[in-house]
């Protein structure tokens, strides 16, 4: 499990409630402790990561001990970056008694669904691509499945929306010619439609569709490279988090799944809150008797995947002081 922290980019994800956040955020600690520049990042919008460390946190990577920054994304801060850069672009075309309606429209896009993991896809993938930013590893605490298999997907996406933008304007193009020959006062037969497949893909287009062709391309393209960096295993890696229970087994099977079958590295599962040994009492007693059978489960379904464990603490995990004991416990795992 050593080698997870060796990689550029690391996921941590589960089913809400296990610790992923808390075991982020100790990862982030050892892989400090051994001279790696490490930025700890959370696209939670309940800022649970800040609420962990017991700092506060904001858009930008503060400081928190020698060689680890942290910061949380506020999705609703990407998605009023996002329109207004929009909104901006489309000033430059829109008339001015447009704008109004503009504006309305740009009001009912923040509610729409979908805008917010729009805009925090593509802050994702700036980030994952960012290799002038000063860490050797970037751990992205987050629910990655979905995540994941959207940026694994947009570049196609894309791909479409801007063949069909530009097969739109092809046609209108068309439509016009035949239009503007069909004229009497042109003289002239019909001329055969514009049909040049080696023809550059952006040249006769009209300045709007240009320039938003170019931001379709350029956002393709953003995902495409995003994609490629997902899927190298040197540069990549997912650790799941779960506890020892059956709905986190259930939904951690399945992200595995989904994952091995798109040739994703999974580096392994680490199964929280498990009950210790010394702890007593026929409540407990019970508990770890039904515990049993899920961690017998786990070995069962997870037999090809490293399965490092961390115990059910008897406090809440809250500060610096307590994720450096858990991050000893994840070197004593092997991390």
């Amino acid at each position: 499990m050593q080698s997870v922290l060796n990689r550029r980019l690391l996921w941590v994800g589960g089913k809400g409630g296990v610790g992923k956040t808390t075991v982020a955020a100790s990862l982030a600690i050892l892989a400090a402790r051994r001279n790696k520049r490490v930025l700890v990042v959370s696209t939670d919008p309940a800022h649970s990561l800040g609420d962990v460390f017991d700092r506060t946190l904001g858009d930008t990577p503060r400081r928190l001990l020698p060689n680890l920054d942290a910061m949380e994304i506020d999705p609703d801060s990407e998605v009023e970056a996002h329109l207004n850069r929009v909104t901006q672009q489309m000033r430059r075309f829109a008339a001015p008694e447009m704008m109004q309606e503009l504006e309305r429209q740009m009001r009912l896009t923040r509610q729409s669904p979908g805008t917010q993991e729009a805009a925090l896809l593509e802050r994702l993938a700036r980030l994952i691509l960012d290799d002038d930013a000063p860490y050797d590893l970037v751990i992205i605490d987050t629910a990655p499945t979905g995540h994941t298999l959207r940026l694994l997907t947009l570049p196609e996406a894309m791909a479409a929306w801007t063949d069909g933008l530009l097969a739109h304007n092809r046609k209108s193009a068309e439509l016009s010619g035949v239009l503007k020959h069909l004229t009497p006062s042109r003289g002239q037969d019909v001329a055969t439609p514009f049909d040049n497949p080696t023809e550059d893909a952006l040249s006769g287009l009209d300045e709007r569709t240009r320039e938003v062709a170019e931001t379709l391309i350029n956002r393709r393209r953003l995902f495409h490279q995003a994609r490629r960096r997902i899927e190298d295993a040197k540069a990549c890696s997912f650790l799941f988090v779960m506890t020892p229970e059956r709905l986190p087994i259930l939904e951690t099977q399945r992200a595995v799944s989904v994952l091995e079958e798109v040739n994703i590295n999974v580096a392994g599962v680490l199964v929280n809150r498990v009950i210790p040994k010394e702890a007593d009492g026929a409540f407990l007693q019970a508990r770890r008797a039904q515990e049993a059978t899920y961690l017998e489960r786990i070995d069962t379904l997870f037999k090809h995947l490293s399965r490092p464990t961390l115990p059910w603490l008897a406090t809440d995990v809250q500060g610096i002081d307590v994720l450096e004991s858990l991050a000893d416990k994840l070197e004593h795992q092997g991390f």
